[in-house]
């Protein structure tokens, strides 16, 4: 077997840059987006950035998503022990309005790109049995309602469902866990944080209150770790408390 890669998509920005940055001093990565320039940004930022590599990659275009990877890990010599998705498309359309090209790119994205790219991992002749956890970036979102978030919602919720499937499948070799985060600034998302208005009401719905990126690279950091050897299928919420407050009242 040659040498061992953590996978991570969408690493050019968000939550994706900063579990780069956060792993690459202990780990070799393997990062991956659309955007090849920013991309090889993140890259030299990284720990010892030669030892990493970049895969420029559109996650909506899944035709010969698969076989590209499986071509590139077979160029490269290497194979993939962790995969972390956490490439995400975000939006926000109510359904009287919503468009099949919208629905198409959230889930092509969020779903069944995951799929594409974890069919020839668990697949021996091209992975060599390297792969030892996935870990998906989700959302809070998927266990709450909203306004216009049916779709995006839909997304985050089919991976969640997706994540406890393939943590019986895969078991005992890979471990599977999803991540929930709460309400995190990041790229996707800036430009509702710019409203006033909608920052406010986001804040008073976390009792711990905005949290960082670096927050939900702590949780994926530990579930892609060797101490988290006896948790699968489970979803981690990090959301500042949010989904506590929805909780029914006690008594």
């Amino acid at each position: 077997m040659g040498e061992t890669y953590t996978l991570i998509t969408g690493a050019a920005s968000g939550f994706g840059r900063c579990l780069a940055l956060r792993l690459a001093p202990n780990r070799n990565l393997l990062l991956a987006d659309v955007a090849a320039e920013r991309l090889e940004t993140v890259r030299q930022a990284c720990a010892q950035p030669d030892r990493h590599l970049a895969w420029t990659r559109d996650l909506n275009e899944l035709k010969g998503l698969g076989d590209d990877l499986a071509a590139f890990l077979a160029a490269k010599k290497v194979a993939v022990d962790h995969f972390i998705h956490s490439a995400g498309l975000f939006g926000i359309q109510l359904a009287r309005a919503e468009e099949l090209s919208f629905v198409r790119r959230i889930f092509n994205v969020n779903l069944f790109s995951a799929m594409e790219i974890i069919r020839p991992l668990v697949q021996k002749r091209v992975n060599q049995g390297a792969l030892r956890s996935i870990t998906f970036i989700s959302a809070i979102g998927s266990r709450l309602g909203g306004k216009g978030y049916s779709v995006y919602a839909a997304s985050k919720g089919a991976v969640n469902a997706m994540s406890l499937s393939l943590a019986v499948e895969l078991a005992p070799a890979v471990r599977v866990n999803a991540v929930l985060p709460g309400t995190v600034e990041t790229d996707m998302n800036r430009d509702h944080f710019a409203n006033a208005d909608f920052a406010a009401s986001m804040q008073a719905i976390h009792p711990l209150g905005f949290g960082r990126p670096e927050d939900v690279a702590d949780a994926v950091e530990f579930l892609a770790s060797d101490r988290a050897r006896w948790i699968t299928g489970q979803e981690i919420v990090v959301d500042g408390g949010r989904w506590a407050r929805k909780a029914p009242a006690m008594g």
